[in-house]
């Protein structure tokens, strides 16, 4: 009898030493994107800023006492892939909460086992329009999916207006078979729609396919005085130079992906002039901006940063979730999620500054108002318009409820 007691008495010890252990130990975050394959450029420099934010944040004390770390995985943009990892992340590593998905499908695929173990998931790259209302009330109790960029609805529009302003009247669409380029696709024929605008032909592309010759060149049969492209990867750069190759001088816009590295490099002098939406562009216009675009080609040894739009967001995601944490003083993903919905401390960010930027209905820290056109200039991109990005306008803020 003594020895059960001594054994039940050494078995509560070990567990009150774990559970002890838990609350002393680091906070762990996942983080997830591709780090290789076509969306890498995306996954690393959006993985990359959000490390130089959570530097600052350990710096200064971590998160309630505790320092915070990342459980870093790679999806390589691949559906399953993610899904796996969502639950590697949720079940063995426990982490309670994760920032990530650059991909729209990932996204998609992945951020339901989060929502079913009530664990908030901030998107600071997928822009698909459903993202952040796959899991609405009244048909699901609370929403644990949140966002930092801007989602394609927003970007449409925009690039919808600047189409309807230049005075084209004859868009064809090219997009890629992803869910992100469908869903983009669809976002943009309503956008034009909306404004008076038809396309002329809509034509489709695979990953990995490396030539569009024949979707560019039914394009221009067809009359079109625009090319507009909603696609990510090396292939929208096939895109570009497939309408190069056929000497047909056509402006080409797009969503911000055309903004990545790996198209830039890939099209060369053929994406030179190409427009497209951005939430930031590496330009030091605020002293933020400067401070972390100085910090980041410190840290990386780079000058032009990979994917500007997925390193800042990446960045201000971390200050928003720890901040959030901090507030629910808990790692509970129910309070976190509470705190996300109603933060009390104002954020200083990369792309924008962050009052209450979330709701219990809005869940989306961007707004029309934030993006700006971008444009691609020897081999960077640069504002279309400079004004966009100097004194007042420098800084764009969420119009406050």
């Amino acid at each position: 009898m003594m020895l059960k007691s001594r054994l039940a008495g050494a078995a509560m010890a070990a567990l009150l030493s774990t559970a002890a252990m838990a609350q002393s130990g680091p906070i762990k975050i996942g983080l997830s994107g591709p780090m290789t394959g076509g969306s890498a450029s995306m996954g690393v420099s959006m993985r990359d800023g959000a490390k130089l934010a959570l530097a600052e944040v350990n710096k200064a004390g971590g998160v309630l006492g505790r320092q915070v770390q990342f459980v870093e995985r790679d999806d390589e943009g691949k559906n399953e892939l993610g899904v796996q990892i969502a639950q590697e992340l949720i079940n063995k590593e426990q982490v309670i909460a994760t920032v990530g998905f650059i991909n729209t499908g990932v996204a998609l695929a992945a951020q339901r086992f989060y929502e079913e173990a009530e664990i908030p998931v901030i998107n600071n790259v997928a822009t698909g329009t459903i993202v952040t209302r796959q899991f609405l009330p009244p048909e699901y109790k609370f929403n644990y999916i949140f966002r930092t960029s801007a989602n394609d609805s927003i970007q449409s529009a925009m690039v919808a207006e600047a189409v309807k302003k230049a005075g084209y009247t004859k868009p064809a669409i090219i997009a890629d078979s992803t869910n992100y380029g469908q869903l983009g696709r669809a976002d943009l024929e309503k956008a034009l729609t909306e404004r008076g605008l038809k396309t002329v032909a809509v034509e489709k592309f695979n990953i990995g396919d490396t030539d569009m010759t024949a979707q560019a060149l039914r394009a221009k049969d067809a009359g079109a005085d625009v090319v507009l492209t909603y696609a990510i990867g090396p292939e929208l750069a096939q895109t570009v130079n497939a309408v190069v190759k056929l000497g047909w001088k056509v402006p080409v816009m797009g969503s911000w992906t055309l903004s990545m590295a790996s198209f830039i490099d890939a099209a060369g002098a053929n994406s030179e002039g190409v427009l497209m939406p951005q939430t930031f562009i590496q330009v030091p216009s605020t002293p933020k901006r400067k401070s972390f675009i100085e910090a980041y080609q410190a840290a990386y040894k780079v000058d032009r940063i990979p994917s500007p739009v997925s390193a800042a967001q990446g960045y201000d995601s971390i200050l928003l979730l720890t901040a959030a944490i901090e507030q629910a003083n808990s790692t509970d993903g129910t309070k976190i999620r509470a705190a996300l919905e109603n933060l009390n401390n104002k954020i200083d960010g990369v792309v924008t500054n962050y009052d209450h930027p979330f709701t219990a209905t809005d869940h989306e820290a961007i707004t029309s108002n934030i993006p700006v056109l971008g444009t691609v200039k020897g081999g960077r991109v640069v504002p279309a318009n400079p004004a966009d990005v100097e004194g007042a306008d420098a800084l764009r803020l969420k119009p406050k409820a």
